[in-house]
């Protein structure tokens, strides 16, 4: 494994420097002892309910600790280290996803219990303005649309990568990086039943390369090239593919107000040993005014599907269809946060919506809609509507260090499951309510 590898390398590297003249020495104690700590506690509460026969409304209150070590540098060498722990409080009233644990009978909470190294990476700064990492870290480009640490889980996803990082021309930003392994949310060790899609780890050779320029006045600017090429024994051998896309980000003064636009366009196709041969289309359109007190946006998203993709052994149609897929994204933080669509339905989705964001009482309010519909329903998946939610929260800090936070999400269901995407499209509704302390 990589990290295994990278900690080899670390306590060789160490063990040579420590061998060097007593300057180099003290300079390297400076660089080891001298560096910065991080920390944090999160406790959170998670109820969810659905409309499924057989899931009961499950409940689950877990606590997160993070503890990490980032040295100085030495040579323009440094490391950092962080310890990630998840622990449920009290009885487990939830399907978590972990080891050994069989179907339960209650909704899923992708909390599972553990314990793990969730960064450990070597890092240079020694060419002039460019950082390579190579190691477990983290990793978010853009929006997180496409590539991100899903943030929102106790258990954060993080990579087994090597990155470089280059910011040597004039307001550009450039991003490549080789990835061989996701340590996703649902911990090291989870089921062997959750082994696919939903499952733990996911091993790659996958290539990530954005560029990102900010000198225009209008925004910025970003293109990109996503290569995912899972493991050929991989349950998410259907997700390798080849994605390049655009996007544009800014604002501009009008009056009192300030307006807000993005917009988006990206191609999908199938890459490597996928089975499947398609190519779909990704496209977002966003539009808002910031009135200073509040911000209101309307967009429209489509992950777009192909009716006509067909096996690459023996060519027959795919009668679901096959639709874009982004699997390394902060998933939660798109199309709803009752979750509904982590997986992009068959014949693909569009979703329309709005929201609000302000402030009150010192708090950071938001609301907003979604409207759910297929890109391209087929034969098989034959409904147009795909449901509709409402979504909800507040978060409040105090000071640097705290943070209080709840919020809620209501899916209503459309259609019936068996022409829409599944045993999973019923009616659903998640709360939550955290506190964190952060140093």
């Amino acid at each position: 494994m990589l990290i295994k590898k990278t900690t080899a390398t670390s306590f060789a590297a160490l063990s040579a420097l420590f061998a060097a003249p007593a300057l180099a020495a003290d300079t390297l104690t400076s660089a080891l002892t001298k560096g910065t700590t991080t920390a944090s506690v999160q406790y959170r509460f998670e109820d969810v309910e659905t409309g499924a026969a057989t899931a009961s409304e499950a409940s689950a209150h877990t606590v997160r600790l993070r503890l990490g070590y980032a040295t100085g540098t030495f040579h323009g060498f440094g490391a950092m280290v962080e310890a990630e722990s998840v622990q449920a409080l009290g009885s487990k009233h939830y399907d978590s996803r972990a080891l050994g644990q069989t179907a339960n009978g209650y909704a899923v909470i992708a909390d599972p219990d553990s314990d793990e190294i969730n960064q450990a990476f070597l890092s240079y700064t020694g060419i002039a303005k460019t950082t390579v990492k190579w190691g477990r870290q983290r990793i978010k480009l853009d929006n997180d649309r496409f590539v991100g640490n899903v943030g929102w889980r106790q258990n954060e996803q993080t990579y087994d990568a090597v990155t470089v990082v280059n910011t040597s021309l004039p307001a550009t930003t450039l991003t490549a990086g080789y990835i061989t392994n996701v340590n996703r949310v649902f911990s090291d060790r989870a089921a062997a039943r959750t082994a696919g899609p939903a499952g733990g780890n996911h091993k790659m050779g996958s290539t990530i390369l954005n560029a990102r320029y900010t000198g225009f006045k209008p925004g910025e600017l970003s293109a990109y090239a996503y290569l995912l090429d899972y493991d050929s024994a991989s349950a998410m051998l259907a997700s390798t593919s080849d994605t390049y896309g655009v996007r544009f980000k800014g604002g501009a003064l009008a009056g009192a107000v300030k307006l807000l636009y993005t917009a988006e366009l990206a191609t999908q196709s199938d890459g490597g040993d996928n089975p499947v041969s398609y190519r779909a289309r990704y496209a977002l359109l966003e539009g808002g005014v910031d009135f200073k007190t509040a911000v209101v946006k309307l967009g429209y998203e489509v992950l777009g599907g192909d009716r006509g993709a067909r096996t690459k052994a023996g060519g027959a149609l795919v009668a679901a269809g096959k639709s874009f897929s982004t699997p390394l994204a902060t998933l939660h933080a798109f199309n709803g946060w009752a979750d509904m669509f982590l997986a992009t339905p068959s014949q693909g989705l569009r979703d329309v919506y709005v929201s609000l964001d302000g402030k009150a009482g010192g708090a950071n309010l938001m609301l907003s809609y979604h409207a759910y519909r297929a890109d391209k329903p087929t034969a098989v998946l034959s409904s147009k509507r795909l449901g509709s939610e409402w979504n909800i929260s507040a978060t409040k800090a105090f000071g640097k260090h705290y943070l209080v936070g709840a919020k809620l999400a209501d899916y209503s269901a459309a259609g019936t499951p068996a022409t829409t995407f599944g045993t999973g499209n019923v009616d659903t509704r998640k709360a939550w309510l955290w506190g964190e302390v952060k140093f």
